[in-house]
């Protein structure tokens, strides 16, 4: 079995400030399925991030929606290099949300991180397997 598109849903408390939040970022949205319920960002061809009003979200778990500083997941994405992963974090940053952690380099990978304006936490990163040390 191959998955072939993911689609990861979290809830958030305002879809418009969402939506802008992520398209300065520089990220699509499809707006076909992008309401006032929902916003859906297009990570890739292939991953989505469906971003659902609390009261849209508790329609698909029966389970409360985590208040505060709780922490259900942590989104990890991978990009292309080093300068992309600092400046995705930099503009979100810039953009309202705030760093996580400082980057880590592990000379075959590095990441950065940050909480969005909603409290999810992303962790980015950018590796080059063929630098891993070998044991």
């Amino acid at each position: 079995m191959k998955i072939n598109q993911i689609y990861v849903n979290l809830p958030v408390k305002d879809i418009q400030k969402t939506k802008e939040f992520w398209t300065k970022l520089g990220f699509s949205i499809n707006e076909q399925i992008t309401d006032e319920r929902a916003v859906c960002v297009i990570m890739n061809d292939n991953t989505y991030v469906m971003f659902l009003t609390e009261e849209h979200f508790q329609t698909f778990s029966e389970r409360p929606v985590p208040k505060g500083d709780t922490t259900q997941v942590l989104i990890a994405i991978g990009l292309d290099s080093r300068e992309e992963v600092d400046q995705l974090v930099n503009t979100a940053v810039e953009n309202g949300a705030y760093q996580h952690e400082e980057p880590q380099d592990y000379g075959w990978m590095y990441h950065n991180s940050f909480w969005d304006i909603n409290g999810h936490g992303w962790n980015v990163m950018f590796s080059d397997p063929s630098q891993m040390p070998k044991e």
